[in-house]
């Protein structure tokens, strides 16, 4: 392989991580459109997301996305904040809840009540919406 072919490989597998974020946020951005329009508004100055780990976010990757595609729009000054939902379990044996925090190996850890370590149900992790938005004007 050409030297050329190697360098553009590795350009490609740089940006594959902000691929799953780059969508999410050209949805944001649609979403956001639709809202200042309907509340007939020129800009935002912040805009909260909740996301839970499950979703499997990158803070930096999506904040990349967000500062890359906003600039030159009406968001160019619009701070994200993104605030990361733990994920929370209830045991599949007796019901207690708990968080897990070592993620994704938590969804495989023994309750801490009863030791259980399979069957448990997913409470909260799996969340991607916004929770705020501020405007600017």
């Amino acid at each position: 392989m050409s030297e050329a072919g190697i360098i553009g490989i590795q350009v490609v597998l740089a940006y594959l991580p902000v691929m799953h974020e780059a969508s999410l946020v050209a949805s944001l951005l649609d979403i956001l459109r639709a809202e200042i329009a309907r509340r007939g508004v020129r800009s935002l100055s912040l805009v909260r997301l909740r996301c839970g780990v499950l979703v499997n976010v990158s803070p930096q990757a999506l904040d990349m996305a967000f500062t890359a595609m906003s600039r030159d729009t009406e968001f160019a000054a619009t701070r994200l904040q993104l605030i990361t939902e733990p994920l929370r379990l209830a045991c599949g044996g007796c019901s207690a809840e708990f968080t897990a925090e070592d993620f994704p190996a938590a969804l495989l850890s023994p309750c801490p009540e009863c030791g259980e370590e399979i069957g448990h149900k997913v409470l909260a992790g799996r969340e991607l919406y916004i929770e705020h938005i501020e405007t600017a004007d």
